[in-house]
């Protein structure tokens, strides 16, 4: 079972691989009405009610095959002009001539009822017409095929259905209790729109309230640098292009300077010599008060003192981690210190081995085993990073395809890391969080390449962000 969210996901991600959503649409409403044929027969008096959303256009299109063997009439729940969507309203013009206007019919006088009321997401106290309706589909005593789920599900009242023909897979919750018999369509979502991320995942990106003000879209703390200074940079101008608000850099005495320098934008905190070690802790536990996500390891170098000091971190964090670079070495030597964490660690194969203690397949499809072992084991979120990405949280497991050769330049992998970061600093969930962050990453990556070839930098794949984000959300969202 999924989520609902993720199948709007299905939804845009087919889309863009082809498969347009009116096509699916069509798919939905004859799956309905084969399931009503097949469950209750022919030459009936159907009534199929339908809502304003594309969970009405799928009851449009099932009342259009429906016809063909059977007396069918449409109860809009709204006015016509209130169809959300340009193919629902599509759907609704092969069936306007089977409108019935009066809302108080009596359904009792029907034989079956098709529920395309309402879809997925309804939360709380419904609102009226719905509530009524609802109450009326359920003192009908009439058969009752609900159309994806039934209306009102996860809401105060809901359909109590005969059947309910669901879409590609059973959403979450669903029971032959409140759901009747569960029959599953294949409505034609490629193997592709499931496997691999999209601009589908943009459904869990935040957008910003009109009415928010510094602070309110995340604060992130990078402890990274010493022994090198871009990294952190380009972590932070990351987060900043994923958009968050604030970024915090805490470094070690030499690169306090360089990492003040490339930008004004961040606030830089100095810490006490030129490697982070154990009496910088202190300081940086201060720091992770006033920040909403953290992301460490960012060119801190490998020294056992400051192995030692990102344990010490990481065991006393209490908001949302990125664990990156050398990071990953310090709690590969004592994965305890992740114990009753959350948050997502970014590994290349070399680390990943280093982390899980097991050989990693070269065969992209192979590693999703392991990877969705290693969090499974530790509780984080693993973005594997390669040709192909892994993104594994124990539960679920996409890749990611986005991204070209160009990007095996320094300091890609760590501007990946700032998006992460600023989107869990967001509310973001690390799954989330990370699919987004390696679709964007790529992306971006895929349209510097566009102009510069293989010659592109890291500050390139930064600069792409802003654009692949305004595509993705205008036309999705």
């Amino acid at each position: 079972m999924l989520p609902y969210t993720e199948f709007r996901i299905l939804d845009i991600n087919a889309e863009s691989l082809g498969v347009p959503t009116s096509l699916l649409m069509e798919n939905a409403g004859r799956a309905v009405a084969k399931t009503v044929s097949d469950r209750l027969g022919a030459h009936k008096h159907i009534l199929v009610i339908c809502g304003t959303g594309n969970n009405g256009g799928d009851g449009f299109v099932a009342a259009r095959y429906l016809r063909k063997e059977n007396k069918v009439s449409v109860l809009l729940a709204r006015p016509v002009a209130e169809i959300k969507t340009a193919i629902s309203r599509e759907a609704f013009l092969a069936v306007k001539d089977l409108v019935v206007g009066e809302a108080g019919k009596d359904l009792s006088d029907f034989d079956v009822i098709v529920d395309a009321l309402l879809g997925t997401g309804v939360k709380g106290q419904l609102s009226e017409p719905y509530s009524s309706l609802i109450d009326r589909i359920n003192q009908s005593s009439r058969p009752v095929v609900a159309v994806d789920v039934p209306s009102g599900f996860g809401a105060d009242k809901a359909v109590r259905p005969t059947v309910t023909v669901t879409f590609h897979d059973a959403k979450v919750g669903m029971t032959k209790d409140n759901s009747g018999e569960i029959v599953i369509a294949d409505i034609g979502i490629p193997l592709d729109a499931v496997k691999y991320v999209g601009p589908g995942e943009f459904v869990h990106y935040p957008i910003p309230s009109p009415d928010s003000h510094k602070g309110m879209n995340g604060r992130v703390l990078i402890i990274g640098g010493g022994p090198y200074t871009g990294a952190p940079a380009l972590a932070g101008f990351g987060a900043y292009r994923i958009k968050v608000d604030l970024v915090r850099i805490a470094t070690p005495a030499r690169s306090y300077l360089p990492i003040a320098g490339y930008s004004p934008n961040f606030i830089v905190h100095e810490l006490s010599g030129d490697f982070l070690t154990d009496r910088d802790v202190p300081t940086v536990i201060e720091l992770i008060k006033n920040v909403d996500a953290v992301l460490i390891g960012p060119g801190l170098g490998s020294a056992e003192e400051t192995l030692h000091a990102i344990r010490a971190i990481v065991k006393a964090c209490d908001k949302p981690l990125v664990i990156d670079a050398d990071a990953i070495t310090a709690v590969s030597k004592d994965r305890s210190v992740l114990v009753g964490k959350s948050g997502v660690i970014t590994p290349h194969a070399g680390e990943f081995m280093t982390l899980s203690g097991g050989k990693l397949p070269a065969d992209y499809e192979l590693r999703r085993k392991p990877a969705m072992e290693l969090a499974e084991a530790i509780g984080y979120t693993i973005l594997l990073k390669g040709r192909i990405d892994v993104i594994a949280d124990g539960h679920r497991c996409k890749l990611n395809r986005t991204g070209n050769a160009g990007m095996s330049v320094g300091g890609t992998g760590d501007v990946l890391a700032g998006q992460v970061v600023g989107l869990l600093s967001r509310g973001v969930a690390p799954f989330d969080a990370a699919r987004i962050a390696a679709y964007v990453n790529g992306a971006a990556g895929d349209l510097a390449y566009e102009t510069l070839g293989f010659s592109l930098l890291a500050t390139d794949v930064i600069d792409h962000i802003p654009l692949v984000l305004k595509q993705q959300l205008d036309r999705y969202l």
